[in-house]
């Protein structure tokens, strides 16, 4: 009896052994984000990011949701635009943690900021950052980075979890 016991014992501490090893060897592990994390790491200082009062942007405390764009904010980027709207209003009693940034290179002012009062017109060398949609926490780092045809769904399951679990912001 006591034998059999032991069996048992060894035979799932195996099996879960070898379930673990041959789970990680088969591909994506751990996650459930939708988006990408930004590799290599950045920083909002890093960027060197100002707005539209000559301000330099630094960790301001709340989440960012940010469009990056590379030159006026037409075609896709704005239909980014307004679908973070639409999202920032799905937020529910979390919007008051979440601010909304239209990032462009300097000297373009996209004309449909005066559609979107909530949203932030920052400038600034985009040399480091690719075109889409990134999500930045409150101490200032890029987190997610999504194309700028995924600013519904994925975005915001991403969002409403880390929010859910910072303690910051």
């Amino acid at each position: 009896m006591l034998l059999a016991m032991f069996a048992i014992a060894f035979f799932t501490l195996g099996a879960s052994y070898l379930l673990f090893y041959s789970a990680r060897e088969g591909g994506v592990w751990g996650t459930t984000n939708q988006g990408s994390f930004v590799d290599p790491p950045l920083t909002v200082s890093t960027l060197g990011l100002k707005g539209t009062d000559g301000e330099l942007i630094t960790e301001g405390g709340s989440w960012w949701l940010w469009v990056v764009s590379g030159a006026d904010c037409t075609g896709e980027c704005a239909t980014a635009v307004h679908q973070l709207r639409q999202l920032h209003i799905l937020l529910n009693k979390d919007q008051d943690r979440v601010q909304r940034g239209l990032v462009t290179m300097p000297g373009t002012a996209p004309g449909l900021l005066g559609e979107y009062p909530g949203v932030k017109h920052l400038t600034g060398d985009l040399s480091a950052l690719t075109e889409g949609i990134y999500i930045v926490d409150p101490i200032g780092n890029l987190v997610l980075h999504y194309p700028l045809t995924d600013a519904g769904k994925p975005v915001l399951t991403d969002l409403k979890k880390l929010l859910k679990l910072s303690q910051i912001g």
